[in-house]
């Protein structure tokens, strides 16, 4: 059974996690929200995004 979960709500599902459980203050969280998206429109947003593919495809065993 494949069980398929967008990155977005991993990340949401880490982010809660370490609000609640490592005491990781509200406003860290944000901020660090933020700052990704400011990243995301700056000139290393496709070398981010192809080092997450890759990650990706590495944990789910898909080499081509």
């Amino acid at each position: 059974m494949t069980v398929s979960l967008p990155l977005v709500f991993v990340l949401g599902l880490i982010a809660w996690a370490a609000i609640k459980f490592l005491g990781i203050r509200l406003w860290v969280a944000v901020v660090i929200a933020l700052f990704g998206f400011w990243l995301s429109h700056t000139v290393l947003a496709p070398a981010i995004e192809s080092g997450i593919r890759s990650g990706v495809d590495v944990v789910n065993g898909n080499r081509d």
